[in-house]
């Protein structure tokens, strides 16, 4: 039940509308960031330009603002879920992100979900329910999902399902571990902007009554 509670609180209450307006923009953000921005970033700077070449920095920090703002402000488990699902299935379809790797990326899935799952319900539970400060929250949810996916990675590797070596092992290790912790950190302080937009909104409303 307290789980549940958990998860019908946000930081700031909006209107039926309000609600919908921003579910759907960060489900689209969740759900074509992988698809959109690794082509625009070869178009506008070159397929092998620096920022195209690691554009798994770019897509992956947006995503994870995604997941942060869907843990701080989206009410209710099924649009969560929905959110928590879309970026990792668009990014393997895609193929942009993980290139030759993507088909070891399918069994990553469960773990990936489990990892933005503990983001979004760390920052809930933390920052919204608890009322504890930004950077707590930030910092134990960031944490704990790099370790649950980096640990279904070393997992995986160690049951012989992904390689134990070579490239693609290279390329999946630094995916699922460096580079998870470096874009959700990215993620977390471009979200504190957006967090402090909604306290300052929340304060007005309140003035306002």
């Amino acid at each position: 039940m307290e789980k549940e509670n958990c998860f019908n609180l946000n930081l700031v209450n909006l209107s039926k509308k309000g609600e919908i307006i921003e579910t759907i923009l960060i489900g689209l953000f969740a759900l074509f960031t992988p698809f959109i921005i690794p082509q625009l970033l070869e178009l506008i700077a070159g397929k092998t330009s620096f920022i195209a070449t690691n554009s798994q920095y770019v897509v992956g920090s947006i995503v994870n603002i995604a997941l942060i703002l869907a843990g701080i402000n989206i009410k209710g488990n099924k649009k969560i879920i929905g959110i928590i699902t879309l970026p990792s299935i668009s990014a393997i379809c895609s193929g942009f992100i993980f290139k030759t790797a993507s088909i070891y990326t399918v069994y990553m899935i469960p773990a990936i979900w489990l990892g933005n799952f503990a983001l979004i319900y760390l920052y809930r539970k933390i920052f919204v329910e608890k009322k504890k400060n930004y950077i707590l929250a930030s910092v134990v949810a960031i944490l704990v999902k790099v370790a649950i996916i980096f640990f279904g990675f070393n997992l995986l590797t160690w049951i012989s399902v992904i390689p134990g070596e070579g490239k693609v092992f290279q390329a999946l290790q630094l995916s699922m571990g460096m580079n998870q912790l470096i874009t959700a950190t990215i993620a977390a302080v471009i979200s504190y902007g957006v967090v402090l937009l909604m306290k300052r909104k929340k304060d007005l409303y309140k003035e306002e009554q």
